[in-house]
């Protein structure tokens, strides 16, 4: 049997831990910066070739950073510790490009501004992903309560406003993406809306907004467009 071939078969220039201290993390490609990642692969199976499943099972960066923990172990080589790391990376790179103005609760009043706090979050995301922004007397927090389609099933009003009852909110913004990219609500959007709204008045939290978004369309208000 063949020896199995490994990153130190390849000259030491040539690897890409060096690579990128030479040449510069630009410079190597998308395998490459999975393999630095990974830092090593499992017995039997070179990080090299770990990589390279893992962006063919994938596709592209951006479904690889959509994929969860349990997707991402389905893969030999990637257990839970290897599975986190990926996560992580992706993680720190949305914050990293999510927008540093701080926004009081008073700049919080339109479409536009619920963007500028949340698009990068959630714009590029290819399932639904449904978020509170929490606003009291003295700020303001973001929280993600569900991930899929939105349905009854997955944005219960227990969950939803069990978050506003930790953040002491007195009102919040509902956010979630269309991946489709229309941003025009479905039945279900609608549904739902009114179900959490009649929530909110038992429980005397206000219903600010409903906003959906995504990276083709702009904004769509459910208060500008007299649905709540």
């Amino acid at each position: 049997m063949g020896k199995n071939f490994t990153i130190h078969d390849l000259p030491k220039e040539e690897r890409p831990r060096e690579r990128l201290l030479n040449l510069g993390e630009r410079a190597l490609s998308s395998q490459e910066l999975l393999q630095v990642i990974l830092g090593r692969g499992v017995a039997g199976e070179s990080v090299a070739v770990t990589a390279q499943k893992i962006i063919a099972q994938f596709g592209s960066l951006e479904k690889l950073a959509e994929a969860s923990i349990a997707e991402l172990s389905q893969i030999k080589g990637i257990g839970p510790a290897k599975a986190t790391q990926i996560k992580a990376v992706f993680e720190i790179g949305r914050r990293v490009n999510s927008p540093s103005k701080e926004l009081n609760n008073k700049e919080i009043t339109s479409p536009q501004a619920v963007c500028s706090l949340i698009n990068n979050k959630i714009k590029d995301y290819n399932k639904e992903h449904f978020y509170l922004i929490s606003l009291n007397s003295r700020n303001h927090s973001v929280s993600e309560v569900s991930i899929g389609t939105i349905n009854s099933n997955l944005v219960h009003p227990r969950e939803v406003f069990g978050e506003a009852i930790k953040a002491k909110a007195v009102s919040v913004i509902f956010v979630h993406n269309h991946p489709s990219g229309d941003t025009e609500p479905s039945h279900e959007d609608i549904t739902i809306t009114k179900r959490l709204a009649e929530a909110g008045k038992i429980m005397g939290i206000d219903i600010l907004d409903h906003i959906i978004i995504s990276k083709k369309q702009n904004p769509y208000s459910f208060k500008e467009n007299k649905l709540i």
